[in-house]
């Protein structure tokens, strides 16, 4: 029989519907891919982009060329742009304001055909560090509201250049469901002065059926209520709200935890098209009239990252009514991917 399942730290619902297409067979696909006949993102086309804004750059080579491991540059077609005011206003009963932000690729590595799965445990760690210093820059700007780190891998998952990247978008306002996280943090620690995610992984370590790995550090489990099939969350066992206050040996650590579950997602999925979120802390720039607006954010918040492969369509029913519809209970999800050998490559 299916199960509604109601998420506590995203206040919603998922319908898990058991029984129609739970394994991991059941959602092989042909993945699509893209030819292209020069990649910008490749070394030696360092010309073809914006110039960079960060580079890891070991041996110490000069900017815009070649020698880099991880590049940093704006993207090129940005969703938002940095130069400008807000201008915050209303139009009616509605409320607009100019498209004010920042908008970044990070180029993961300079060969073509290196996915993220693919990267060392040190290679990762620098990627994940030239998320650290972007993010730590971008605060400063007072009229940045959140820093979005997010990848999408295929083309099925929107990624239009196949050479392993990363984006970043900053945006001038709290995105909604960030607000909706942060809010039901916020109220859960004003009711029992406890960290929400906390308990959260309290009770997935005890229970150990959605967790696929616990090291000690950092924890990867599939959330009670996954809104998609092997949907997993991973998160720092110790409460820290903020992904920027990671030090360079716990990053190394996290590297670690995040390449095992990407290439486990790999083995038995034949690399599936995917996205992943990086959820944390947004700036604590002074808010109008509310001083104590972040009072309690390094308390009840606590930073996490997001993986949902690609692997079903989101139809009328969901878009219109909110609810997610996932065909494979997360406890099975999670047996799966317990038992997957990370070595199988595809």
């Amino acid at each position: 029989m299916s199960e509604l399942r109601w998420d506590p730290l995203k206040n919603n619902w998922a319908i898990i519907t058991k029984g129609r297409g739970r394994r991991p067979q059941d959602f092989l696909q042909q993945r699509q891919q893209i030819k292209m006949a020069a990649c910008p993102f490749c070394k030696g086309n360092e010309d073809k982009t914006p110039p960079e804004i960060y580079a890891h750059r070991p041996n110490g080579s000069k900017p815009n060329q070649d020698g880099w491991q991880v590049r940093v540059i704006p993207n090129k077609f940005p969703a938002l742009r940095i130069e400008g005011e807000l201008e915050n206003r209303a139009e009616g009963l509605y409320d607009r304001m100019n498209g004010i932000g920042a908008h970044e690729v990070i180029i993961e590595h300079p060969e073509h055909n290196r996915t993220m799965a693919d990267l060392s445990t040190e290679e990762l760690a620098e990627v994940l560090k030239a998320y650290r210093v972007r993010m730590l820059d971008l605060r400063r700007d007072s009229r940045f509201r959140y820093i979005f780190i997010f990848k999408n891998f295929g083309v099925e998952a929107a990624a239009n250049v196949p050479h392993s990247h990363s984006q970043l978008i900053a945006v001038p306002l709290i995105p909604p469901l960030i607000a909706t996280e942060l809010a039901t943090s916020r109220e859960h620690f004003e009711r029992k002065e406890r960290c929400l995610l906390c308990d959260l992984v309290r009770q997935e370590r005890a229970s150990k059926e959605r967790v696929v790995r616990d090291d000690g550090n950092f924890i990867v489990y599939a959330p009670y209520a996954s809104n998609f099939p092997f949907e997993l969350l991973v998160a720092p066992l110790e409460h820290s709200h903020d992904f920027t206050l990671l030090t360079d040996q716990q990053i190394l650590l996290l590297a670690d935890t995040l390449g095992d579950t990407l290439r486990r997602l790999r083995s038995i999925l034949r690399d599936p098209p995917y996205s992943f979120i990086l959820h944390s802390a947004p700036p604590m720039h002074l808010r109008w009239g509310r001083p104590d607006y972040w009072a309690s954010l390094p308390s009840d918040y606590h930073w996490h990252i997001e993986i949902a492969p690609k692997l079903i369509n989101v139809a009328g029913f969901e878009w219109g009514s909110g609810f997610q519809m996932n065909p494979t209970p997360p406890e099975e999800a999670a047996d799966f991917l317990r038992h997957a050998d990370p070595s199988i490559t595809y």
